[in-house]
């Protein structure tokens, strides 16, 4: 079973999920990165470029998931070197600090909440998130082009390259892809039919939604929605 709501850090969700008998779902990439914490461990989700099968018996997990492009100022690496990994925390963090944290979470009642405590903790100590990558997923997010995107942020795209590899591990133009097909699953999802999403989420065709889902869902678009349920 999945649950989710919103977090008291802006724009970030806070969630569970626990084992319930049916097959394991790949992950999607959603251009979004991970606080996980799952028996006695607390780990990072760095952002994903396709499907993530997770290894192993199902299990229980708490997770807090940063809006896009906020994660890595809160801890403290690239998302480029975090691309389509799942890393412990203490190879990030100094390990007696981790202990800690994995102490805290662990006798915490609502693990959850406790992930969501820590990351408020270190935000409070970063600097606030740069306002550029959040419009740039706005923009992105509403389907505007990369180029005019750049141009109306008053950006040159190689600059806006580089800023995207730190902040989301990929360039503006594949962030672009994955909130596409965000917008697509969440018109399909609603019953829309496939050509009339294609068009709405910005894809040229049917065909070319198809193509798309297959790179990054790994699977047809009718076996992703049949999953769902």
């Amino acid at each position: 079973m999945y649950a989710e709501r919103a977090s008291r850090l802006t724009g970030a969700v806070v969630w569970t999920k626990s084992p319930t008998g049916a097959s394991v779902r790949p992950v999607l990439p959603d251009g979004c990165m991970d606080l996980l914490w799952s028996e006695g461990r607390l780990l990072v989700a760095g952002p994903d470029t396709r499907p993530y099968a997770p290894e192993g018996p199902a299990r229980s997990w708490a997770g807090l998931r940063f809006f896009p492009g906020t994660a890595p100022a809160l801890l403290g690496v690239p998302a480029h070197e975090l691309r389509d990994t799942r890393v412990e925390l203490a190879d990030l963090w100094p390990a007696a600090r981790v202990r800690r944290l994995c102490d805290r979470v662990a006798a915490a009642p609502d693990p959850a909440g406790a992930l969501e405590n820590i990351a408020l903790d270190r935000a409070a100590e970063a600097e606030a998130p740069d306002p550029l990558l959040r419009r740039l997923v706005e923009c992105l997010g509403e389907g505007r082009p990369v180029s005019a995107t750049a141009a109306g942020l008053g950006i040159g795209e190689r600059r806006l390259h580089r800023r995207c590899l730190t902040a989301f591990g990929y360039g503006p133009k594949t962030l672009a892809r994955i909130l596409r097909l965000r917008r697509a699953l969440a018109l399909a999802r609603a019953g829309t039919p496939y050509a009339e999403t294609a068009i709405r989420a910005g894809y040229a065709d049917q065909p070319h939604l198809a193509r798309e889902v297959r790179r990054l869902a790994g699977m047809p678009l009718g076996e992703l929605l049949a999953g769902d349920g």
